[in-house]
C-alpha cells in the first residue's frame, strides 16, 4: 500500500524585488516514488504547471542553498519571517517562488514520517522485483547440464 502526503500552500511568484503575486500550490510526495516530491502551480494558465524534483533537494535548501540548474533552493528572511526560495529554469522561462518555511518544513516532516530518510530503497520494492525476475532463471541455472560427448576433451 502506498501512501501520499499533500499539502496546499499559497506561495508568492516574485515579478520583481517589490511586487510579486500569491500562486496556489500543492505539495505532493508519494510513497511509491520516494526520492520525488511535486510542487503544482496553478497559474492562471488551462493545465497546472508541476515541477518534479529531488525531496533531498528540497531538504537541503530548508538549511542551506542547494541545486544546480534547473531547481535551486536557498533558505532566506523577507519582512521578519522565513522563506524559502525556490528558482526553476526551463526553456520557457524562468520563475522565482517564494514560499513560507513552516509550511514546507511541516508537510517534509510529515513526508519523512512516512517514508525516512535512508529508507527510500526499500520503499522501491525493487529488491522483490529483481527476485521474481530472476527466479525462473535460477530454477534453470539449477538443472543438470547435458554434456556432449563431442565437447569431452580425451585429454582430460
Amino acid at each position: 500500500m502506498h501512501t501520499a502526503v499533500e499539502r496546499e500552500l499559497e506561495i508568492d511568484l516574485v515579478l520583481s524585488p517589490e511586487d510579486s503575486i500569491p500562486v496556489p500550490a500543492r505539495f505532493s510526495y508519494r510513497s511509491d516514488d520516494p526520492y520525488a516530491v511535486d510542487i503544482t502551480f496553478h497559474v492562471g494558465s488551462q493545465a497546472p504547471v508541476r515541477w518534479t524534483f529531488s525531496r533531498e533537494l528540497l531538504m537541503e535548501g530548508v538549511f542551506r542553498p542547494s541545486g544546480h540548474g534547473d531547481v535551486r533552493i536557498w533558505p532566506a528572511q523577507a519582512d521578519a519571517r522565513s522563506i524559502l526560495c525556490i528558482a526553476l529554469t526551463s526553456p520557457d522561462g524562468n520563475a522565482l517562488l517564494e514560499a513560507p518555511t513552516a509550511g514546507v518544513t511541516d508537510w517534509l516532516d510529515r513526508t519523512l514520517q512516512v517514508v525516512p530518510r535512508g529508507s527510500e530503497w526499500d520503499e522501491l520494492g525493487l529488491d522483490e522485483a529483481l527476485d521474481g525476475l530472476l527466479a525462473p532463471a535460477a530454477r534453470e541455472d539449477a538443472r543438470p547440464l547435458e554434456t556432449d560427448p563431442s565437447d569431452e576433451n580425451p585429454d582430460g
